[in-house]
């Protein structure tokens, strides 16, 4: 099994007086509010313990108060956790100080934050160039990335422009081309997108995942919203009372809440937008191959109760599909199935939402089939799935 760029186990942030005393009660079983009644502490986090898995996406959900700023602040080391440990790639760092906190902080993780933090005396390629400048790489080398960063997040020709020209969602762009720049094993986001108006945030949400596909880094999302959490999520921890309650992909905690709070948490959701073709394609029920023969293709239709059947190649890729009324007409006429086969098939990528999917699918003729970006086939798409998929 691979190791987790970033675990924690039992990490736990106290703030005030007596933080230890805290988490004495706390362990004896008392709660964050009895805890802040008796001495005046401040309990950020209790007891947290999860795995962020390399490149993947892990978002951080919870209700104002609930502790997810705090944890991610713990995990940059912004904040020291009172006890428990945070293991970076298998190490405990709790303890970095001076030059390897400074290192840690400049090559493995890079922050993104809600308000922006760019700085306006700079212009556009200043701020994404500002991480490189600090780390001492050679200012070709250094423009040439950010050059490279600004066009990854569709700023091409902006790079001259002053911050205070950009709209909201521009700047936010600029952070987060910043945060690229420095090429982090990890990317922390604290609710980047939430001083957005709703459109661009949906666009900020799509313009993420374009560019998770061609990065592949491994990000720790925080915010408040449970559809930007599944749409955006790999893995999602929903936080309550400084406590990690709950901890799943979008399809298990849709599946499986757990309990009545989480179960009231999702109600809302809108599950066309969070399942993705992946969640609801199955396995076709028959196919044939391009070298079989028409009373091939009968036989699979009549063994299955369907009435087409998909056609692969050698390589499980797709190549078309075949009618029981198609296959019935060949054997009489002596044809072959490759002068046969349809190709008016609807085909989709695995990530794509559900809700992309229900106006196709309700005037698809054969079923969506699910191919991998070597036209592989992974699965299929039924009008019954997309339907049920949404109750």
């Amino acid at each position: 099994m691979n190791t987790p760029v970033i675990s924690t186990r039992g990490l736990t942030k106290v703030f005030g007086y007596s933080p230890q005393a805290a988490v004495k009660l706390l362990r004896e079983g008392m709660d964050k509010d009895a805890v802040f009644r008796k001495l005046g502490s401040a309990v950020g986090v209790y007891d947290v313990s999860l795995d962020i898995e390399r490149g993947r996406t892990f978002v951080i959900i919870g209700l104002s108060g609930s502790g997810k700023s705090t944890l991610v602040r713990l995990m940059n080391l912004l904040l020291r956790p009172t006890c428990g440990s945070l293991l970076f790639e298998g190490e405990d760092i709790v303890g970095l100080r001076g030059k390897d906190l400074i290192d840690y902080r400049r090559n493995k993780v890079s922050m993104v934050f809600q308000g922006f933090g760019l700085m306006g005396h700079r212009d556009v390629l200043g701020n994404v160039c500002y991480g490189l400048e600090v780390k001492g790489v050679r200012k070709d080398k250094r423009i040439d990335r950010a050059m490279e960063m600004i066009g990854l997040v569709g700023l091409s020709g902006w790079e001259h422009q002053p911050i205070s020209s950009l709209s909201g969602g521009m700047k936010q762009r600029v952070g987060l081309a910043r945060a690229l720049a420095n090429d982090p094993e990890v990317l922390l986001m604290d609710e980047p997108f939430s001083a957005l108006d709703p459109i661009v945030r949906r666009d900020m949400q799509f313009e993420l995942l374009g560019i998770q596909k061609k990065v592949k880094k491994t990000m720790v999302f925080i915010t408040h919203d449970i559809n930007e959490a599944f749409k955006l999520g790999d893995r999602v921890a929903i936080m309550k009372d400084a406590k990690v309650v709950r901890i799943g992909s979008p399809e298990e905690i849709l599946s499986d809440p757990g309990d009545e709070y989480i179960e009231q948490f999702v109600r809302d959701i809108d599950r066309s937008k969070v399942l993705l073709a992946r969640n609801v394609m199955i396995t076709p029920a028959s196919l044939v191959k391009i070298g079989d023969g028409p009373n091939v293709a009968l036989k699979e239709m009549k063994s299955n109760s369907i009435s087409s059947v998909f056609v692969i190649g050698d390589n499980m890729d797709l190549v078309g599909i075949v009618t029981l009324d198609s296959a019935m007409k060949a054997r009489a006429a002596n044809l072959s199935l490759t002068e046969i086969i349809e190709n008016d098939i609807i085909v989709t990528d695995p990530d794509t939402p559900i809700a992309d999917l229900i106006p196709i699918a309700a005037r698809a003729k054969f079923p969506i089939a699910v191919l991998d970006p070597t036209r592989r086939l992974l699965g299929i798409v039924t009008k019954a799935a997309v339907l049920s998929s949404l109750t």
